[in-house]
């Protein structure tokens, strides 16, 4: 095994699947092209609408601003981008970063619904390697993307290497509940009720059982921050969600 991918290990899991790293990035894109279009539907129904308290914390945390300029990391159906948009206003500069071409064409139509006609850029590629120059972002998003990421440390070197000195890297993630009973909860829930929601709504079922697995195989809250350190990110923290069902992670280019 190279150095790479020890550092990468979790590129050889596709849930609890053992896969070469380039079948995992390809089986990513097939799960999301078929769940695109019931995507934030489905967040809902899994959640109970919870994301959504999330997702307000998460943009609050970032503190946004016109003179910001965001980059939203797997960000496709604008979730997290028009949450963004509608507190920085109307002069934000928001780029939509994607792996799935279906993840950003629900974005870039629910924009035009919405009005968002400028201050937008959809842009389709890997996190892995980002079409974009040193040091020209202020903010990193990536929200319940980093662990569909086949090479999660390569993604981290690029949020570094594309962020301006003093910018920010936000991470909002499921992660590893603390409390045991919660924990039995949780898996049963995961593994029990969330694949049929999936079969049921999205008509879909394989693709809501990676969901649960890839959350298993996500690292936890102080591996993941152990991780941000090693990508040269300071200030490191991480805030734990609902018992630790979901964690934002934080760190600071310096």
């Amino acid at each position: 095994m190279t150095a790479k991918n020890h550092k990468n290990k979790e590129s050889q899991w596709f849930g609890f699947e053992k896969v070469a790293p380039r079948e995992k990035t390809r089986r990513v894109i097939g799960v999301f092209s078929s769940v695109a279009e019931n995507y934030d539907l489905m967040n809902d129904l899994m959640s109970g609408g919870i994301h959504r308290l999330w997702k307000n914390k998460f943009i609050r945390m970032m503190r946004p601003h016109a003179r910001k300029k965001l980059l939203d990391v797997a960000g496709g159906t604008g979730d997290i981008a028009f949450r963004y948009r509608k507190q920085a206003g109307e002069d934000a500069n928001i780029t939509v970063f994607d792996l799935n071409a279906d993840m950003l064409k629900v974005g870039r139509n629910r924009a035009i619904d919405r009005g968002y006609l400028r201050g937008f850029e959809w842009v389709e590629g890997n996190a892995e390697k980002l079409p974009f120059a040193d040091r020209g972002f202020d903010l990193y998003s990536i929200s319940f993307g980093l662990r569909n990421v086949t090479h999660i440390d390569d993604a981290l070197s690029e949020a570094y290497r594309v962020l301006k000195p003093g910018g920010q890297f936000f991470c909002l993630e499921f992660s590893h509940v603390d409390n045991p009973a919660l924990r039995r909860i949780y898996d049963a829930y995961s593994f029990g009720i969330i694949p049929k929601i999936g079969d049921m709504v999205a008509h879909d079922r394989e693709s809501y059982q990676y969901l649960a697995e890839s959350i298993r195989q996500f690292p936890n809250r102080r591996a993941l921050s152990r991780r941000l350190k090693n990508a040269g990110f300071e200030y490191v923290k991480a805030v734990p969600l609902t018992g630790g069902i979901a964690a934002i992670h934080i760190g600071t280019k310096i």
